[in-house]
């Protein structure tokens, strides 16, 4: 499916699932996503936010959208359009770490969204458009050692362990630093 204009901004729709949309990033999502998303629960695996962490997202989404064709889209959900968070590729940019240049899947979503399954459900999606739309041959995930939860999703992605990416980023509290990393090939991928 092309990707079609989102009805109230300049964003386009990448994908769409059962319940969600998965679309590219509009200035005017800077707001939303920080109220549902800057919160102490949500960053508690990321590190601290503030709108000028939350800025540099959005402008790094919109150049991987425009030199790779997708990035950590928005997440919204469709009964009523609400912004869940973001979930889809980006290339990973971290110098002198084994993942960089790799393309990773990546999510976050806001503290109500959890537990409903919409991580797996714009998860899948993306890993769909990872291999079939992008051709992509693998897709990397990292998380920090900690978020149990994160990791535990990319087991059910049918993701697995690639401790010889594992990484850890200095001048960074190791709670924030000390990554680990799963991995998928396109030929694993079984949707």
């Amino acid at each position: 499916m092309p990707p079609t204009p989102h009805a109230s901004s300049m964003a386009e729709t990448i994908a769409e699932t059962a319940r969600l949309r998965l679309r590219t990033w509009d200035e005017a999502d800077i707001a939303p996503f920080m109220a549902g998303l800057d919160t102490p629960a949500v960053l508690r695996w990321l590190g601290p936010g503030g709108e000028a962490v939350h800025r540099r997202l959005y402008e790094r989404s919109v150049a991987c959208q425009a030199e790779h064709g997708y990035c950590f889209w928005i997440v919204e959900r469709l009964a009523d359009a609400a912004t869940l968070g973001f979930c889809g590729l980006y290339v990973t940019n971290r110098p002198d770490t084994p993942v960089h240049g790799l393309t990773e899947i990546g999510w976050r979503l806001r503290e109500d969204a959890w537990g409903q399954g919409y991580a797996r459900e714009a998860a899948e999606a993306s890993l769909g458009l990872a291999f079939h739309r992008f051709g992509l041959p693998s897709v990397t995930a990292l998380t920090v050692r900690g978020n149990v939860a994160s990791w535990g999703l990319m087991q059910r992605l049918g993701m697995t362990r690639a401790p010889e990416l594992d990484h850890s980023l200095p001048g960074i509290p190791p709670e924030f630093s000390d990554h680990i990393v799963y991995h998928i090939a396109r030929g694993d991928w079984t949707q």
